[in-house]
């Protein structure tokens, strides 16, 4: 049975006697629950040992769900346990000199999902160095990452950081947030007391679920549209489609799980993908489908798309790659639609100057590979495999399972 390291603290008073007499935060939001399905700032409220005295919101608030990108949530009181509620995704992205002399000790407990993208990755890595410069200590209370150990995308390029991407990591890193935290401290060489109170049963590699323990813990969305281990493995690709103008679904039931458009011959655009790289399909069952986002882009529109599915006999963990499905879904739509329009040019996470499309694949090699009409799936493979093993060489010494 797998126990998360907010179980572990609760249940092991051992593990909290270097917390005790030192002012606690926690950062959180809906998904972090106890394995009795308490949420952790009410649990760790609940003992007696532990001075809790503020608690952080990221992207999507600590317990609302703000459902869009740049969509802020302010700071609040908490009237139940008569502390601050902290957002970083409001008037800051970091904490300012006034939130972190509030406490001693930070506890992280965030449900990640594997991606760089996914800007919990990128709060992680202001608070350590905001931790680090004012002498505060941070723990993080380790959990899963559902999409499991298999490393895929480019790394991000130098000068295309963002809150989209906080550093050289590769598109899906394969590391869980206690991982990425020790990443964080080595890569940038920082004075930081950071504690990791790791899964004890965690198997990434154990069949149906690959990184989620199917079974033993409830799916709870970490965010509004994260809502299903389905999402989880096909979000390292279907992401790319937020630079897009196609919709990845945004205002359906099943968000970046979907990908379509007013207009698509999806038949056609999936044998044009079977011609050009028919081993970036293998991996997950593709179905041609229609749905009408009842928001976001293209509201009110009958789409034409491709639902990805991981959650049927098709599903080959090792064999799937997101990223290079989508890239290779783009790259058939380009062919297909020389003069499409297909990059999107309104603001993505308040950058109002460079592409979105770049932002999110760290850089414009995928946006160039696409629009060359020569460039073939060899040429972005080579690059890919590249930082693919690059990026498994410089983790080695940070996994912890």
């Amino acid at each position: 049975m797998i126990r998360f390291g907010i179980d572990r603290l609760l249940n092991d008073p051992d593990l909290r006697k270097p917390l005790r007499g030192r002012r606690l935060a926690l950062l959180g939001h809906p998904a972090s629950l106890s394995a009795e399905g308490v949420h952790s700032l009410d649990a760790l409220m609940a003992l007696d040992d532990l001075d809790v005295v503020a608690a952080f919101g990221p992207q999507h608030g600590m317990r609302g769900d703000k459902q869009d990108n740049m969509i802020e949530t302010r700071d609040a009181f908490d009237t139940r346990h008569g502390i601050p509620v902290y957002s970083l995704y409001g008037e800051v992205r970091e904490p300012t000199a006034e939130m972190l002399a509030s406490f001693d000790v930070l506890l992280v407990d965030l449900q990640d999902i594997g991606t760089r993208i996914y800007t919990y990755v990128t709060t992680l890595a202001y608070l350590i160095e905001a931790c680090a410069r004012h002498g505060k200590a941070l723990w993080v209370l380790d959990r899963p990452n559902p999409a499991g150990r298999v490393i895929e995308g480019s790394l991000l390029e130098p000068g295309w950081e963002s809150f989209v991407g906080a550093g050289p990591l590769i598109m899906r890193h394969g590391l869980t947030l206690g991982e990425l935290a020790r990443w964080f401290v080595a890569q940038r060489g920082l004075a930081c007391e950071l504690d990791v109170i790791a899964m004890e049963g965690w198997r990434p590699e154990a069949a149906p679920g690959f990184g989620w323990p199917l079974g033993e813990r409830p799916w709870v969305n970490p965010s509004p549209n994260a809502s299903s281990l389905n999402m989880a493995r096909c979000f390292p690709g279907t992401v790319l489609i937020e630079g897009t103008t196609l919709s990845e679904g945004r205002g359906t039931t099943t968000a970046l799980e979907v990908v379509g458009a007013p207009g698509l011959d999806v038949p056609r655009l999936l044998g044009r993908m079977q011609e050009l790289a028919p081993e970036w399909m293998q991996g997950a069952f593709l179905r041609p489908c229609w749905f009408e986002p009842t928001f976001h882009k293209h509201a009110g529109e009958l789409c034409a798309g491709v639902q990805i599915h991981t959650d049927s006999p098709a599903y080959a963990h090792s064999a799937f790659r997101p990223y290079r499905l989508v890239a290779l879904l783009l790259k058939a739509l380009r062919l297909e639609r020389p003069d499409a329009s297909i990059w999107r040019n309104f603001a993505y996470e308040y950058e109002f100057e460079r592409l979105a499309i770049d932002l999110i694949a760290g850089g414009p090699l995928l946006r160039q590979w696409v629009d060359d009409a020569e460039a073939e799936p060899g040429d972005l493979e080579q690059r890919l495999s590249a930082d693919e093993t690059l990026w498994a060489e410089q983790i080695e010494g940070v996994r912890l399972y």
